[in-house]
């Protein structure tokens, strides 16, 4: 058994190398930057959560200094950062200071692939940039660098599958020719475990992706086949990576942030330049299908354990959770609606339990969307990336532009804090009382605009409020 510290914990990776790494007997300490979140829905006698901050880590909680090997899965890709290369750079830097009084052997890295010649991406510029401070350290690195990430919930195959599955017809800037190297999730896990402790595999970089090279084109016609959709990809000169972005970000789940860096990033090809990593851990990756095949199993099975969503949108450092479910009273405006049950307890908490992603929010759902799309517009998230599971809750989950910061079901009482664009903070809390339904819209505005903002959206508020409140009560 090691002790394995893993940051970037809560993240579409970081949730899975946990797991694995706990099945494989390891004792893990994931490092959460949300006070009082634990990590996803794992619960083992060998998880131990720390909380703290790397991009400020003097609140930090101490790490072990026995830890024998750490994982960097950490990146700034959920906000649009006016510095990328710095930003990432600093908090690599405080990364090699926390563990530096520790007896950590090896740091794995898993970066991107650095296409050949000297123009980067801003993204690709980051993560090279990393890969360099973290080699600076006293501890030996092993980096591994993939193409793009096929399993359910990563970035990339939600950006595949939106587009495929609404679009018909899809207008494509010339970023479609460029070749990529598609790899499983599962092949990604399988390279992370392994590397773990490897001597051979210390100061070393490798290249990993799937079986096949293909371009962006290919990838998504072979998606539509796969599906048995027939799709049509007209290539246009026009569309920037900037105008890509935008056309994106209203077509899919991905946030513009995510969506900017990736689509900046595909100008150039991703894929593995050699096969050295075939020399230390031979292995035969899944291909491009089944790996597809793969992660339709996870979605139809309700089985998708972390996604790109589980980031949240806190500028706080070090933020504790109990200050968004403790909801303030004072300086808010609110709605309140009491409704008495006509059905059974059990039967209200199981529909407050499935609110939101393809259920819907219980009445004017129209007038949902549309605040969803006017929030996609300013770059907000939207209502597009649903929910990870239709009738289960964890604190942490996102439910369409809202985080789940409190989840009793035995009580009935949920609370979700939105992560929309505001002039304010927000909440909605449903709870029993005897037997009623109380449920509670709640608004801390910010400044004079804030105030405007409710009170001209106060009519829409009255309609859609009392009608969910009653729809979710009734018989």
């Amino acid at each position: 058994m090691k002790k394995i510290l893993v940051t970037g914990s809560t993240g579409f990776i970081g949730k899975r190398l946990i797991s694995q790494l706990l099945n494989q007997g390891h004792q893990v300490y994931a490092l959460s930057r949300i006070r009082g979140r634990t990590v996803g829905i794992i619960d083992h006698p060998n998880l131990h959560v720390i909380y703290g901050d790397l991009k400020d880590p003097s609140e930090m909680d101490p790490i072990p200094t026995d830890i024998d090997a750490a994982y960097y899965l950490v990146h700034s890709m959920a906000e649009k950062i006016s510095n990328l290369l710095h930003e990432e750079g600093r908090t690599a830097e405080n990364f090699l200071k926390v563990i530096e009084p520790t007896a950590c052997k090896q740091v794995v890295y898993l970066g991107g692939i650095i296409p050949e010649g000297d123009s980067l991406s801003a993204h690709l510029q980051s993560r090279l940039n990393v890969e360099k401070v973290l080699k600076r350290g006293k501890c030996p690195v092993t980096v591994l660098r993939a193409s793009i990430i096929i399993g359910s919930g990563s970035a990339s195959f939600e950006i595949i599958r939106d587009l495929v599955e609404k679009l018909p017809v899809m207008v494509a800037p010339k970023w479609v020719k460029s070749r990529c190297q598609p790899i499983a999730i599962a092949d990604v896990l399988f390279y992370l475990s392994s590397a773990l402790l490897k001597s051979e595999m210390f100061n070393q970089t490798y290249d990993i992706g799937g079986p096949e090279a293909m371009t962006f084109k290919e990838v998504l016609l072979r998606y539509a086949a796969f599906r048995g959709l027939k799709r049509y990809i007209l290539e246009v000169p026009v569309l920037t990576p900037k105008l890509s972005s935008y056309w994106l970000v209203l077509i899919t789940s991905v946030r513009f942030s995510l969506c900017s860096y990736l689509v900046d990033s595909m100008k150039y090809n991703s894929v593995c330049h050699d096969q050295r990593i075939q020399k230390v851990l031979p292995h035969k990756c899944i291909p491009f299908e089944e790996a597809l095949k793969r992660a339709f199993q996870k979605i139809s099975q309700n089985e998708v354990v972390s996604t790109w969503m589980d980031t949240w949108l806190i500028d706080e450092k070090n933020p504790d959770i109990r200050q968004f479910i403790q909801i303030p009273e004072e300086g808010c405006l609110k709605d309140t609606q009491k409704v008495p049950l006509s059905a059974s307890k059990s039967e209200v908490i199981s529909r407050v339990w499935s609110i939101g992603g393809d259920r819907g929010w219980y009445g004017l759902d129209w007038a949902w969307k549309l605040r969803g799309f006017i929030d996609k517009i300013f770059r907000g998230t939207g209502m597009n990336r649903g929910r990870r599971h239709p009738t289960e809750l964890n604190i942490g989950d996102s439910i369409d532009f809202w985080r789940v910061v409190k989840a009793d079901k035995e009580s009935g009482h949920l609370i979700l804090f939105a992560e929309m664009k505001l002039p304010g903070e927000a909440w909605i809390e449903f709870r029993i009382e005897g037997d009623s339904l109380i449920q509670n819209a709640v608004f801390r505005p910010r400044g004079l605009m804030g105030r405007m903002y409710w009170y001209c959206s106060f009519p829409f508020h009255f309609f859609i409020f009392k009608k969910m409140a009653k729809n979710l009560a009734r018989s």
